[in-house]
This record gives C-alpha cells, sequence and structure tokens, in this order.
C-alpha cells in the first residue's frame, strides 16, 4: 500500500526494488490479498507477454489518511524512524497529497 500511495509504483516488478526485499512468492501473495479486499486492482497493459499493473480502489486510496497518522504517530514514539515523509508525499496538518498518482 505504502508503495502505491507514496511513490506510484504499479508494476510487479517496481515493487520488487522496494528496500524490505520482499520474495517474489510473498508479493504476489499479498497483491492477491489485496485485490481480494478491494483494496486494489490488476489492469492489463500488455497483451502478450500478459503484463499486468496494480492500481487503488477508492477503498484503497481512502487508506491515505490513516497512513499518514501512523508516519506521524511513528515520528513522534518510535525512536529511528525517518523524519521526513516519502518523497512526493506533502504532509499537512489536514491531509497528505501526492504529487504523482
Amino acid at each position: 500500500m505504502r508503495d502505491l500511495l507514496f511513490y506510484g509504483k504499479h508494476r510487479f516488478a517496481e515493487f520488487l526494488t522496494s528496500p524490505e526485499g520482499i520474495s517474489t512468492n510473498i508479493l504476489a501473495e499479498r497483491l492477491e490479498r489485496l485485490e481480494r479486499c478491494g483494496l486494489v486492482e490488476r489492469r492489463r497493459y500488455l497483451e502478450r507477454p500478459p503484463r499486468e499493473e496494480y492500481h487503488l480502489t477508492v477503498r484503497g486510496r481512502d487508506l491515505l489518511p490513516v497512513l499518514r497518522e501512523l508516519i506521524r504517530w511513528g515520528k513522534r514514539h518510535v525512536a529511528g524512524v525517518a523524519q521526513r515523509p516519502p518523497a512526493g508525499v506533502v504532509m499537512t496538518s489536514r491531509r497528505a497529497s501526492t504529487t504523482r498518482r
């Protein structure tokens, strides 16, 4: 969710470049779960070979304020948490907006 909301990632290979180093089978399982929960949807961008992108649904985008508040909480209460929001995210007192879609 973080990579979709804050970093504008949409493709499987882009998610694999995240610093956590998630394995392909775990990533596939998580994306399927997010899709079943109605938070993301798959969109085909190439027919041959078949390739798909993942995009947030309205329900998924509605998590932005929740994640924004978790970031703020972590900055206040967890030592060593990054003090800046991810690139492309503007934190304000009322809402966060992204410069990417």
